[in-house]
């Protein structure tokens, strides 16, 4: 086939919610292209989130913890999460679930290969594939793009690691995981924690921002320990593993483990705008379509959500542009807190920790999920020191300025 009524141009979380979705809703019988230049057969990332009810992939979540930790700021405390769990589920099991469902369809196609182009032909949306043209009634564009930022050579020459361009703050959620097995029982399997500020938040240059551990055990002697840094600049290798053999030498005790995986990744946390209409015919998903949260980096259940409205958008009106927008305050308080991450990165511990501190953990899990009322935001912001909050605000909204 040439023509196609679905192109998904990426094959990432994005491209795969949104087919699943479709195929699970009364379009199921309509023609689908995935095009990816990966083979997806590795597992490349993992997933990890927190959600109520059974999640859709339930059978594949590789684990889930029904408590979480926070340490940091003079608080420690462990916080049941329900009505919620939070679960990771691993790339290489959604990608074979995938692969496995789409091969059942006979209306899905999966092709490998490096896409040249994604746009508007003389009838809908036309992509290039290898030298090879197929056109769509819509195309949906994942692929994620540095040329999508403001002022591109800024951003480009710095390594996405400027944390200003423009009006826009560019700050980088990166990490680096190990997965490890240790002799001796130091894990609490039931809770996954995901904040440790007990590692240090400077560094020899100076370097203020914000360093935490991040620990998802999956038994008493087995767990991923990631470092995990919000900042406008990346470190050097040796700089993360340093961090990690500190951390599992003298906060957890470790004195031999063995690491059996490793991942590490850079998640853009920005506040620019991404335009979801790329052209008459094409919409942009995932992070090029601005799904990920500006100020924690999650995207997969957000992606979720967005296929979902994209199929009932489609079914409903024949487009798919018909989509929920979240009220406008939430990007005001990602700005916000962007900014002081930016300039006052030496009171993050003490943002994080009142919030996790004087807030019902519901309370605070629906205000990062865009879903709280504006009674509830507002009593959650009350409890953040109110001068860092308030010159922010000043700076972004009077004075328009990063």
């Amino acid at each position: 086939m040439s023509h196609y009524d679905f192109i998904l141009a990426g094959g990432g979380s994005a491209g795969l919610n949104l087919a699943h979705a479709l195929l699970r809703s009364p379009l199921r019988d309509r023609s689908l292209l995935i095009v990816d230049q990966d083979a997806k057969d590795t597992n490349d990332r993992t997933w990890c989130s927190w959600f109520t009810g059974p999640h859709p992939f339930e059978p594949l979540l590789h684990a889930s913890w029904d408590r979480i930790r926070f340490s940091g700021g003079g608080y420690d405390a462990v916080l049941p999460l329900a009505p919620y769990r939070y679960a990771m589920l691993r790339g290489i099991d959604f990608y074979n679930y995938s692969r496995e469902t789409f091969a059942a369809s006979p209306h899905v196609t999966w092709l490998q290969g490096h896409i040249e182009s994604v746009g508007d032909g003389n009838v809908g949306a036309q992509v290039t594939v290898d030298g090879r043209t197929f056109t769509a009634d819509w195309a949906f564009d994942s692929r994620w793009d540095l040329h999508d930022y403001t002022s591109t050579t800024a951003v480009a020459a710095a390594g996405l690691c400027s944390a200003r361009v423009g009006r826009y703050h560019y700050l980088q959620q990166h990490f680096l995981g190990w997965e490890i097995v240790v002799k001796t029982p130091c894990f609490d399997s039931q809770t996954a924690t995901l904040f440790d500020l007990r590692t240090p938040q400077r560094d020899d240059t100076g370097w203020d921002g914000m360093r935490f551990m991040y620990i998802l055990p999956f038994s008493e002697r087995s767990a991923l320990v990631e470092f995990t840094l919000f900042s406008a600049r990346l470190l050097s290798q040796a700089d993360y593993e340093a961090a990690l053999r500190d951390y599992i030498r003298d906060v957890l005790g470790v004195g031999e483990f063995c690491i059996t995986a490793k991942e590490n990744g850079v998640i853009p946390m920005t506040d620019q705008p991404f335009p979801r209409r790329a052209s008459r015919y094409v919409m942009r998903t995932g992070t090029r379509g601005g799904r990920v949260k500006a100020s924690s980096g999650f995207a997969f259940f957000r992606t979720v959500q967005d296929s979902h409205a994209i199929a009932r958008s489609l079914i409903a009106h024949g487009h798919p542009f018909d989509i929920p927008v979240p009220p406008r305050r939430y990007r005001l308080f990602d700005s916000m807190l962007l900014q002081i991450l930016y300039r006052r990165g030496d009171l993050a511990e003490r943002v994080f920790a009142d919030l996790f501190s004087k807030n019902p953990l519901d309370r605070l899990l629906r205000f990062l999920d865009e879903e709280g009322s504006l009674w509830e935001n507002l009593r959650l912001m009350a409890t953040v020191p109110p001068l860092p909050f308030m010159s922010a605000w000043l700076r972004l909204k009077l004075f328009n300025r990063i």
